[in-house]
């Protein structure tokens, strides 16, 4: 049954053909069985995982049932849980356990669903590999080789692997769709605002963004259906009444447009990506959709103003973890300056360091008016591209990743290139819009690779429509790694 969508499973759970207690028990024994080689979990809670599934099944024998009810599902270690060690793939965190729950992960145990566990993560959510983890890098279950994507990879991973039914994780800018993608799943960033931040361990908060990650836009649905809505304990939270997304999943995508933007199919983008792409839209077209050329003249400047206005805000929000009231502290400090410096040198990884340095001095006398401001300025221009392009077509399409997954340890020397790799995603964070990527078949080397679809703001119904859509008439979104079989 694990290798069934998370859809199938909750009509089988509504059917009696199987019991949460089973179905959690065939997770279980799987990520004993294969997680030691993939490493896509920090934390597994199993004796928590079967308390929940026989609570659940004892509610669906009294005729208490929701969609997700006994669904065993995984959540990224940035996540707090209450009672259960939320590290967030950080040696600074290592101790820490979390005193109280996220709103995300609450929402779902409201909804009766099983924690399996907490996934792996790059150090702080910073990363596009999976390799900045304290806990050592999750590996691609495609190819053992291969990254998974980050920082959301342990989540992306343990799906491909059916290793959980579903994944939560966040995408700061990339980081739900880009492992999606290297990793042949699908997974969703909602627009910003949408799904409460609270208990979520902030990275960029103006960027931050949690979503749900599975096999098909479907599962992604009911998902979204849970983790969406409005919290007050969140100031950034939006409003807005939540719509069931399940209910349009099959709306006629005739006489959609959809537009491609010239700057996504350029030279860094390679050829077998490209054609992966223009093998989906020509499958679009036979759905009905009609395609336009569109420009995003200022996305080339996105990797620019993200990485000022990221790290600026990650110098701020992690300058509490000082050693002083929770998390690593130095052995034997010599005084407070001490404790400070050392606690902070020996509890960050070296790519969180590069970030707070890199934040700091954009944030600094002198130099916030010429980097900062001036990327807050182009962040309001990219914005204002998608914008005028949503006046030509209903929806943008292009490229996840400009590559399929690269191997491990191929690009830890070259930060820069390591950035390069969310070139594609990176302008839909700054524009706070919601983007879902899809698998839509193998590169080259036999390594998933992912269509990205953008929408306008709350547009989360009909991206995941266009999704589901295209799910019925391929089977990409089907296929498991041959590593596992």
């Amino acid at each position: 049954m694990y290798d069934k969508t998370l859809a199938e499973q909750s009509r089988a759970l509504t059917e009696g053909t199987i019991s949460s207690v089973e179905l959690t028990q065939s997770y279980l024994d799987r990520i004993k069985k294969l997680d030691t080689h993939l490493n896509s979990y920090i934390t597994v809670t199993e004796e928590l995982a079967l308390t929940q599934a026989a609570d659940a099944d004892r509610q669906r024998a009294m005729g208490n049932s929701q969609p997700l009810m006994g669904i065993p599902l995984a959540y990224k270690d940035l996540f707090c849980t209450k009672g259960i060690k939320t590290s967030c793939g950080s040696k600074m965190l290592d101790n820490f356990i979390s005193p109280y729950e996220s709103t995300v992960t609450s929402r779902f145990h409201n909804a009766g669903a099983v924690m399996l566990g907490k996934t792996n993560m790059d150090e702080f959510a910073m990363g596009s590999s999976n390799e900045n983890s304290y806990y050592g890098p999750v590996k691609n279950p495609w190819d053992h080789a291969a990254i998974p994507g980050g920082s959301s990879g342990g989540s992306a991973a343990c799906i491909a692997a059916r290793l959980a039914a579903g994944a939560v994780g966040t995408d700061t800018g990339g980081s739900i769709r880009q492992p999606a993608s290297h990793c042949g799943i699908t997974g969703i960033k909602p627009t910003y605002g949408r799904v409460s931040r609270y208990g979520m361990i902030a990275y960029a908060s103006s960027l931050d963004q949690a979503g749900p990650m599975a096999q098909t836009a479907e599962d992604a649905a009911m998902m979204l259906n849970i983790m969406a809505g409005f919290d007050p304990r969140d100031s950034t939270s939006i409003d807005r009444e939540v719509p069931d997304y399940t209910v349009t999943l099959n709306n006629s995508l005739e006489g959609m447009t959809i537009g491609l933007p010239k700057q996504y199919f350029t030279g860094g983008l390679s050829s077998d990506v490209e054609q992966r792409i223009h093998e989906s839209i020509a499958e679009y077209k036979k759905l009905g959709a009609k395609v336009k050329d569109i420009s995003l003249p200022n996305s080339e400047l996105s990797i620019a103003a993200y990485y000022v206005i990221a790290p600026a805000e990650a110098s701020s929000n992690l300058s509490r973890f000082d050693g002083v009231r929770f998390g690593y502290r130095c052995n034997n400090p010599k005084n407070l300056e001490d404790l400070y410096k050392r606690s902070r040198s020996e509890g960050f990884g070296e790519e969180v360091k590069r970030r707070i340095i890199v934040g700091t001095y954009a944030l600094s006398s002198g130099y916030y008016d010429a980097y900062y401001i001036k990327a807050q300025k182009i962040r309001r221009l990219i914005c204002n591209d998608y914008l005028n392009a949503f006046k030509e077509c209903d929806i943008i399409m292009g490229p996840t990743a400009p590559t399929p997954a690269f191997n491990i340890g191929e690009k830890n020397n070259d930060p820069v290139a390591m950035y390069l790799s969310d070139i594609y995603t990176l302008s839909v964070n700054l524009a706070g819009l919601p983007s879902i990527s899809v698998p839509i078949g193998l590169g080259n080397n036999n390594r998933p690779v992912g269509l990205q679809i953008i929408g306008q703001h709350f547009d989360e119904a009909k991206l995941l429509n266009v999704a589901h859509k295209l799910q019925q008439s391929t089977d990409w979104h089907l296929k498991q790694p041959s590593t596992l079989r």
